[in-house]
């Protein structure tokens, strides 16, 4: 959502005439986009701003912002604290942006915008010249969240939840498409309850629509709340030729006792049940899940409870978090505080449990062909700024289940002598070029730490 929301407020900014610089040292505005969701992430966010007041004392017209959840959260506070910040504004205040930079322009004194008017901001890409060159973009279509799980700040810093109206949703992919984009990802706190609130229709019946829009090839979706995982949206894996064979369903516990402490609204078998219908729908789908460890009183036994659940699942990837105290969340005034050291030695040990299962599913891969949206150059290559190996360029794209691979070709048209659909020998001859928005089926070679690699073996015709 921070990076949809940065793509907004650059809109903003260029509207006003400023361009995007790679140099922190010749901007004129440096506007820093914050998260609060960890304690780990604010801390960052502020490290970050107590850099800037050296350069800020070498160069006095220099205007500093900030915005998102540590803004919303901490509002004045932040320009008590660091002084040399010029203005703060909250999650929902990126809309009166251009308004707060000309009066900056007139008068550089301190303001701070935190209403919570809970306007979703609209992306017009083509105002960004950015966009223009993405192949994938995220869409958000909800704020906030009504669900207040007790650790999470999200209902104090993004408000409560609102769907945007599905016909400016629309209307946002296909402006999106028609400036290049073939994938969207689809934002939300709990995307499974969209537009329940408004009576609009329901999450499914707008991935339905989505799903015709011309020239679109993939969609993705996070965030899904296990509580709101209806049979209908199971049935979209079966039934919708682009929406992507990956799902990321955060369980946050193995344990009932811990998950009710945590306001979930879901025990553990009925956690089961969502994955046994999604499975059953679409076999190849992959599951992701977030994990926190150590909340307030979990013992040893809950602790282990999440081990065996990510132990049977067999996530394909998860994320997991040491807890810790959140701003106004009720789980910060539980006692039995479970220590660092011990969160710390938790982390490792799932951690360290789901890379042996998560290499374990990539190398299953070897030898299978996967279909690719291509996205670019990887990023070594880029990095790199090099031509390639013997010529040919190291190209990166993700398979519908959001696993990335890399592959080398050269910019001529290929004979290929397979496809994944057709095993013979018959020479699809021509197909065309790799560029960035190409499909191509790749054959699955190797497993690196953080991708897969193989060797193009059919390409879309250009």
């Amino acid at each position: 959502m921070n990076v949809y929301d940065s793509h907004s407020i650059a809109a903003s900014l260029n509207s006003l005439g400023y361009k995007a610089t790679s140099s922190i040292n010749s901007a004129d505005l440096i506007f820093v986009n914050t998260c609060t969701i960890r304690a780990k992430a604010e801390h960052k966010a502020f490290s970050f701003l107590g850099k800037l007041y050296g350069l800020k004392k070498k160069k006095n017209h220099l205007i500093i912002g900030v915005g998102g959840c540590v803004a919303q959260q901490e509002g004045k506070k932040i320009i008590k604290r660091m002084p040399h910040v010029d203005f703060v504004i909250g999650t929902h205040s990126i809309g009166h942006l251009p308004n707060i930079i000309k009066q900056m322009h007139i008068k550089k004194e301190h303001i701070v915008n935190i209403e919570t008017d809970a306007i979703i901001p609209v992306i017009k890409p083509v105002a960004d010249g950015r966009l223009r060159e993405k192949i994938t973009s995220f869409v958000t279509i909800m704020s906030g969240c009504d669900n207040f799980c007790s650790y999470c700040v999200v209902p104090y810093v993004r408000g409560r939840e609102s769907s945007k109206n599905p016909d400016n949703i629309l209307q946002e992919i296909e402006c999106l498409v028609k400036s290049g984009v073939k994938e969207v990802t689809l934002l939300g706190q709990n995307v499974n309850s969209y537009g329940n609130k408004e009576g609009l229709c329901s999450f499914s019946e707008l991935l339905k629509m989505i799903n015709k829009i011309e020239g679109l090839k993939r969609i993705r979706f996070t965030t899904s709340h296990p509580k709101d995982l209806s049979d209908d949206l199971a049935d979209c894996f079966k039934n919708l030729e682009k929406l992507c064979n990956s799902l990321h369903l955060p369980v946050q516990s193995g344990s009932n006792k811990i998950l009710k402490k945590m306001n979930r609204k879901y025990t553990i078998d009925q956690y089961f049940n969502k994955l046994e219908k999604l499975r059953k729908n679409c076999a190849g789908i992959s599951i992701t899940t977030d994990i926190i460890v150590g909340f307030p009183e979990e013992s040893d036994d809950d602790f282990n409870m999440t081990m065996k659940l990510v132990e049977k699942v067999q996530f394909d990837q998860l994320f997991a978090f040491k807890y810790s105290d959140r701003p106004n969340t009720p789980s910060a005034r539980l006692g039995n505080k479970v220590s660092e050291t011990e969160k710390k030695n938790r982390l490792q040990k799932i951690l360290t449990m789901q890379k042996g299962i998560t290499l374990l599913k990539n190398q299953a891969l070897i030898g299978s062909c996967e279909l690719i949206l291509v996205e670019g150059l990887s990023k070594q290559q880029d990095k790199a700024q090099l031509s390639g190996v013997n010529g040919k360029k190291q190209w990166t794209g993700r398979t519908t289940t959001n696993k990335v691979v890399n592959f080398f070709m050269d910019n001529d048209p290929v004979c290929c002598k397979k496809t994944a659909r057709d095993d013979t020998t018959k020479c699809q001859t021509a197909l065309g070029k790799v560029i960035p928005g190409t499909m191509v089926f790749v054959e699955i070679e190797n497993v690196l730490p953080n991708c897969l690699t193989g060797k193009p073996i059919w390409i879309e015709p250009n």
